[in-house]
């Protein structure tokens, strides 16, 4: 097999399941998900149907992926985050035509216990704080915290806070040169 499963996880036939990726315990890979390679999923993960995973995703203990959800490359999600796909869910009355779609942007990290609400996009290299409630987008490099979700600085690609929230600067960490402002943050061409 071109990826590892462990023998209490289920991978329903017809999922694309990437070289190198690891399954743990107790983990269920419906029959229509994509993964891409050297993906890590910890114990008790769910991945729906209408999911689309990248290569080097890591998905930490007890998280499910609900249908309507992209994970691009190299994202994270912490131990025990959330994903939504209904605004408005009712056990009596069906509402699986009224999926919201979520993508998560290259490189993002979703912090422990965050809970990113359907329909909304976390920019690439985004950082939401353990426990955030994620109500609308996340630009590009943000990290944002607290209920519902704001944005308190800019983050790095490399994973640290940038020292100031507008202007140029470069990261003391890696080198990498940034322009923000209050709306946004760019990474600089031909920087680190």
């Amino acid at each position: 097999m071109a990826y590892q499963a462990h023998s209490t996880a289920i991978v329903d036939e017809g999922a694309q399941v990437g070289e190198g990726t690891r399954i743990w315990h107790w983990v269920h890979v419906c029959a229509g998900a994509h993964i891409g390679e050297r993906c890590s999923f910890g114990q008790n993960v769910y991945i729906g149907n209408d999911v689309v995973i990248g290569d080097n995703v890591k998905v930490q203990n007890n998280v499910s992926i609900y249908d309507a959800v992209t994970l691009e490359d190299d994202v994270f999600c912490g131990p025990s985050m959330v994903f939504t796909n209904v605004n408005n869910p009712r056990s009596h009355v069906s509402r699986k035509n009224e999926y919201r779609r979520t993508v998560v942007r290259r490189g993002a990290s979703i912090g422990a216990n965050a809970t990113i609400v359907c329909g909304h996009e976390v920019g690439e290299y985004a950082f939401v704080g353990a426990g955030a409630v994620v109500t609308r987008d996340v630009p590009a490099y943000a990290l944002v915290v607290g209920t519902p979700a704001r944005r308190i600085a800019w983050m790095c690609q490399c994973g640290e806070r940038l020292a100031s929230s507008s202007g140029r600067q470069t990261c003391v960490h890696c080198g990498t040169e940034y322009e923000a402002d209050d709306q946004h943050c760019r990474r600089l061409a031909g920087s680190s």
